[in-house]
């Protein structure tokens, strides 16, 4: 796209969702995240699961449940939160909901003279 390229994580963005969806991966100028959106590859059970599911089922049922949901809230703290993502540079700012129209205005106004070179497309079809 040659207009500018906003996105505002409002809840949950996740793996491939994620990057496809504007993300810095794929050249958008802006990237903002409100504090209670969660970034990461998976959401916290599916991680979970994958992570310690042979450990989880060798335990009896009232274990696992308290066991599965202590390493979910782990998961939650360490990597649900758009302050990781910030760390690695993959959000510009985490803005307040009520400040989000502001930051859009900033942005479109950076960007209002925005030029992206796109490579020239060759005419006429090829030799059948």
């Amino acid at each position: 796209a040659t207009v500018p390229k906003i996105t505002v994580i409002l809840r949950k963005a996740y793996g491939g969702a994620y990057i496809v969806m504007g993300s810095k991966h794929l050249a958008a100028d802006f990237n903002y995240s409100w504090p209670t959106a969660q970034i990461a590859v998976l959401g916290a059970q599916a991680a979970i699961n994958i992570l310690h599911g042979k450990h989880l089922a060798k335990m009896d049922p009232e274990e696992q449940k308290i066991t599965h949901d202590k390493l979910e809230k782990e998961y939650e703290e360490k990597y649900l939160n758009p302050f990781t993502a910030a760390e690695h540079g993959y959000i510009d700012a985490i803005i307040e909901p009520n400040k989000t129209r502001l930051h859009i205005i900033k942005a479109l106004e950076i960007t209002e003279e925005k030029v992206e070179k796109m490579p020239k497309k060759k005419e006429g079809n090829c030799p059948l």
